[in-house]
């Protein structure tokens, strides 16, 4: 807006005077040039920041669930150790993090099956350990495991029926808010309504799982 003024301050005052009007002209070049200087640096910064990254350890090199991260229960015989998650980039003005993993494929009627769901994660953290779910020591300060699916406030790993792929959406939301109200009993469902308007940003990691037939 002050490019757009001065310039037309100038050209409203401009004179029949050859030099003044050779002067004003050469401000205005000045003045444009800088303009132009100041927009072509601010813009890239803009349209090129890093987005949100997300990332998934021990897995298998396709991308599997392993026996270690299957859950130990609905059939299913696993270790049910969580995987470590992390993170890069976070959108400025992030006040917390939450971090979810969802199996869409669930047999459910559509509605899928949250497996995990960890909020208020401070911004200064980047990861979540592996084994972290259900160890206060491991967790990153401050965070809350919220209830799953499996009625449990901690990891459950994949176990989907027998013979079946199911793909397990990692999920990491950067929030514009310090903290999530939720306790530790609270559904999926009442997370993701106190979430609703707050999310800055998301990254996504899908990973898969396939349960033999006996």
């Amino acid at each position: 807006m002050h490019c757009i003024s001065g310039v037309n301050l100038v050209v409203r005052n401009i004179t029949p005077n050859l030099a003044w009007d050779r002067a004003m002209r050469f401000d205005i070049f000045l003045r444009s040039g800088i303009c132009s200087t100041v927009l072509f640096a601010i813009v890239p910064a803009v349209a090129f920041a890093d987005p949100l990254t997300v990332t998934v350890d021990h897995l298998d090199h396709d991308g599997q669930f392993t026996n270690a991260q299957v859950y130990n229960g609905f059939g299913c015989r696993g270790d049910n150790v969580s995987p470590r998650v992390s993170w890069a980039h976070v959108p400025p003005g992030t006040r917390s993090i939450v971090v979810t993993l969802y199996d869409p494929d669930a047999p459910t009627g559509g509605l899928g099956w949250t497996h995990w769901e960890v909020v208020n994660i401070p911004p200064s953290e980047t990861s979540i350990r592996k084994g972290a779910s259900g160890d206060a020591r491991l967790m990153p300060v401050g965070a809350l495991e919220t209830l799953t699916d499996f009625g449990e406030s901690r990891y459950g790993g994949p176990c989907p029926p027998q013979g079946e792929s199911h793909r397990y959406i990692v999920t990491v939301s950067a929030l514009s808010i310090p903290h999530v109200d939720v306790k530790s009993t609270s559904s999926p469902a009442v997370v993701a309504y106190q979430m609703h308007g707050n999310i800055l940003g998301q990254a996504r990691y899908i990973a898969t799982y396939h349960r033999a037939s006996n």
